[in-house]
């Protein structure tokens, strides 16, 4: 079964016409489908139009969640929901055309777990585009997963990579990276991007801090979740050097000083700046490890339910038994 998870927040002029070509593309692909409007809160009326196109169609699944939860959150809610082998994701503003969804299906197949679109052109103003473009860029350097649009909405996904990847906050975006992180093949597909007819963006220039903040995040989540000390520490180590460094180097200055055969003005440490300076990446220092080894503390003690590691085949579940040892196998 093919999943295909919609998160919608006040699209209720794009939902009709949505399902509409849903439907046409199921139809012409074949196969069994369903397809999930999760209503993130919506005031516009869009439940109402999920219920009666639910009432057409049995394919016609919905999640209707209290409150505007976020993007992430009704995604979650989704990918929890979802039945299919494989999981499609789209918006609800009809800038994804369901007619790629064949070709997903394409290159999916070609031994792949995630296959991310890509808007190479994009109908929408330049204040969007140009802060998307940085921010991919960033991504992918900082991550060394390689996309083009680590934002774009339409993406296909094998249903077991949710198994291991938790969406929470503004996680959504950064899927393939998570995924690749746990050792998942990643692939990309340029799509076509069609211009917003009903409703408006529900992003502006706001989502950009809050998408570098993430960024660390699972920067730090795929490099140091399972060692967060060599992070913490490699960095308190650091400001130990330059802090015992400074210190070194004031007190040798204040020994030479003091050599009754030289005729040198005297130190005094205090009155430099280097001196409080030193002090402080000492500081610094020691802070960074004890946030390291407290972090080393709660990982052990915490984290052991997070795997470390991923699985991706197994030749037996668990050990022979000795009666079954002694058996030739088949």
């Amino acid at each position: 079964m093919l999943s295909v998870v919609i998160p919608a927040y006040n699209e209720k002029s794009s939902l009709e016409p949505l399902y509409a070509e849903l439907s046409e593309v199921a139809d012409e692909v074949g196969g069994d489908w369903e397809f999930l409007f999760i209503d993130d809160g919506s005031t516009d009326g869009s439940w109402d139009v999920i219920r009666h196109l639910s009432e057409r169609d049995r394919r016609v699944r919905a999640v209707r969640l209290r409150r505007n939860f976020g993007k992430s959150a009704a995604l979650s809610a989704g990918f929890e929901s979802a039945v299919g082998n494989l999981v499609f994701t789209l918006d609800a503003d009809l800038q994804d055309d369901p007619h790629e969804i064949p070709r997903f299906l394409s290159e999916i197949e070609k031994d792949l777990d995630v296959v991310s679109g890509w808007k190479k052109v994009r109908y929408d103003p330049w204040h969007k585009v140009l802060p998307s473009r940085l921010f991919n860029r960033a991504v992918s350097w900082l991550t060394g997963v390689h996309l083009h649009d680590h934002n774009c909405g339409f993406k296909c996904y094998r249903r077991e990579i949710f198994q291991e990847v938790r969406l929470y906050g503004e996680m959504h975006r950064f899927v393939p990276v998570l995924a690749g992180a746990r050792g998942y093949r990643i692939g990309e597909l340029v799509v076509r991007h069609r211009p917003r007819r009903h409703g408006r963006s529900k992003y502006g220039w706001g989502r950009i801090p809050k998408g570098l903040l993430d960024l660390f995040t699972v920067k730090f989540l795929t490099g140091f979740g399972q060692r967060p000390l060599h992070l913490m520490g490699s960095l308190g180590l650091a400001f130990f050097f330059l802090g015992g460094a400074g210190i070194v180097l004031l007190t040798a200055a204040w020994i030479i000083t003091r050599l009754p055969f030289l005729d040198l003005e005297d130190v005094h440490l205090t009155e430099r700046a280097i001196f409080f300076y030193s002090i402080i990446a000492l500081l610094l220092g020691s802070q960074f490890m004890s946030i390291g080894f407290l972090a080393e503390l709660m990982t052990a003690y915490y984290g052991h339910g997070v795997q470390a590691y991923s699985v991706v085949e197994r030749i037996r579940s668990k050990p022979d038994t000795p009666d079954e040892a002694s058996l030739p196998e088949n």
